[in-house]
């Protein structure tokens, strides 16, 4: 059964300029470099350089969304449901043909290149040289080989369908394994530092290194010491010259080679916020050096106003082009916009952080921040608290003390001895201070460290100093300790 009626709603929708700015708070200054290029590309009504003034560019000043004030011109019209333009119909204006070339990076040799160059130095037949490429294939950036050999014989059948047997396989990767760097190939860590002893030149040390690593891996990664000794029946002298000589070994030797070049180049940071202290006065500005100034095409400007008082003899195909001009330099001026509305709640919001968090900014000690969430910024700037969440993450400020981000800022609240807030931050630079100055021989536990910050004031429960240990990334005490 059918049924009509009528309903009235109340609903809150974000435009597409709204959507577009938020979109735009994200991105931090890289993104941004490369969005704007982005959008130069796509659309030829946005050009880079300043806008002209109003004398230049008459219709900057008076366009509207309906098209200006040319009264006898009404896009409107050419919207109809039944009257959509063909650009409109297609996806995107590129083709499969469309050539398309990318930079190439310069990195030299790679890390499994370099262990294919070493087959050459061997006399292998050409089916064993593939099953060594397979087996090299299959090392990761670390240098370990995390399959077994017999899953790589299935493998190996029906990827290359090259037959092989166990045997010959396990004997292929054993020499691979004696390839540089020492400890390739090796599938656990225990093995890969073994494979890397086997080339030491043999030595009491080195003996009781291989001992060790073979029947007491277990005692040994746990530091449990103690019973090393009383198995090997040697004395804490000799254990350190052992652990020394283990420790010198490398635990990735993929990486020691060289590892991932290309993400390593590609990972610098590039701040979008300069703070500058002139004796101090703090000032911020934005790291604009490399994002250009935009304005709408004047040819465009000039082409809309032409069809715009053209109107009588317009045909289909002039209604079209009068839409997609429309169009294109709706989107320029929704963009250049974003931008500018981008800047303007990015700096007003920094501005804030610095201000609230100023003693810090002239010192330049963890122990000067105050506690501060994102409600107390959006409180100042009048800004939503997703607004600030957007603006402070990924992003980074250039100070005289280094380079933070801008997260690094915000911090939980805990109360002192005295009644005063303090930043959780500042009790983690304590935690940090006791633990790089103790006794190594004898490192504070959990509640010892307790015990300390109690005694500085901060009346803090064992387990939340786990928690902190736990975020500075610092084991605990039994990991910590030394021979």
């Amino acid at each position: 059964m059918l049924k009509q009626q009528l309903q009235q709603k109340l609903q809150q929708k974000l435009s597409p300029a709204q959507i577009q700015v938020i979109k735009m708070l994200e991105v931090p200054t890289l993104e941004l470099e490369e969005r704007i290029r982005q959008e130069i590309e796509e659309n030829p009504a946005l050009e880079e350089g300043a806008e002209e003034s109003a004398d230049g560019d008459e219709f900057a000043d008076n366009y509207e969304d309906d098209g200006g004030n040319n009264d006898d011109f009404d896009p409107e019209e050419y919207m109809a449901d039944d009257d959509i333009p063909d650009y409109k119909l297609k996806a995107n204006n590129t083709s499969k043909d469309d050539k398309r070339e990318d930079i190439p990076f310069s990195i030299g040799m790679t890390f499994h290149e370099y262990l294919v160059d070493q087959l050459g130095l061997l006399q292998l037949t050409e089916h064993e040289r593939m099953i060594a490429e397979y087996v090299i294939g299959n090392i990761d950036d670390e240098g370990y080989l995390r399959r077994s050999p017999e899953s790589m014989v299935d493998d190996i059948v029906f990827h290359a369908g090259i037959q092989t047997s166990d045997d010959e396989m396990i004997s292929i990767v054993e020499l691979v394994r004696q390839f540089d760097p020492a400890g390739v190939g090796a599938s656990t860590l225990q093995e890969c530092l073994l494979l890397q002893l086997d080339r030491r030149t043999q030595s009491r040390e080195v003996e009781l290194a291989e001992r060790i690593l073979t029947d007491y891996f277990d005692e040994f990664s746990k530091k449990h010491y103690d019973k090393i000794n009383k198995a090997l029946d040697i004395n804490d002298d000799d254990l350190k010259k052992v652990v020394n000589e283990i420790i010198r070994l490398n635990p990735k030797p993929g990486n020691a080679w060289g590892g991932n070049i290309l993400e390593k180049s590609m990972a610098t940071i590039v701040p979008d916020f300069i703070l500058e202290n002139e004796e101090g006065k703090l000032s911020v500005h934005l790291n604009n050096s490399n994002v250009p100034e935009l304005r709408v095409n004047s040819t465009y400007n000039e082409m809309f106003q032409d069809y715009a008082s053209n109107k009588k003899n317009q045909t289909r195909e002039m209604k079209d082009a009068v839409m997609f001009v429309k169009q294109k330099i709706d989107a320029a001026r929704w963009f250049i916009d974003a931008i500018k509305q981008r800047q303007q709640t990015l700096l007003t919001t920094m501005m804030a952080i610095v201000d609230f968090q100023k003693d810090f900014f002239i010192e330049g000690d963890d122990t000067y921040l105050k506690p501060m969430i994102l409600k107390d910024i959006a409180d100042r700037t009048g800004y939503d608290i997703s607004t600030v969440s957007r603006v402070s993450n990924s992003k980074y400020i250039q100070t005289e003390f280094g380079i933070f981000p801008v997260k690094y800022f915000f911090s939980e609240s805990m109360t002192n001895d005295s009644g005063e807030e303090v930043s959780t931050r500042e009790i983690k630079k304590i935690l940090q201070d006791c633990i790089d100055n103790e006794d190594k021989h004898k490192p504070l536990n959990d509640d010892a460290l307790a015990d300390v910050l109690k005694e500085k004031g901060y009346l803090i429960a064992r387990r939340t100093v786990a928690k902190y240990r736990e975020q500075l990334s610092i084991p605990v005490a039994r990991l910590r300790k030394e021979i």
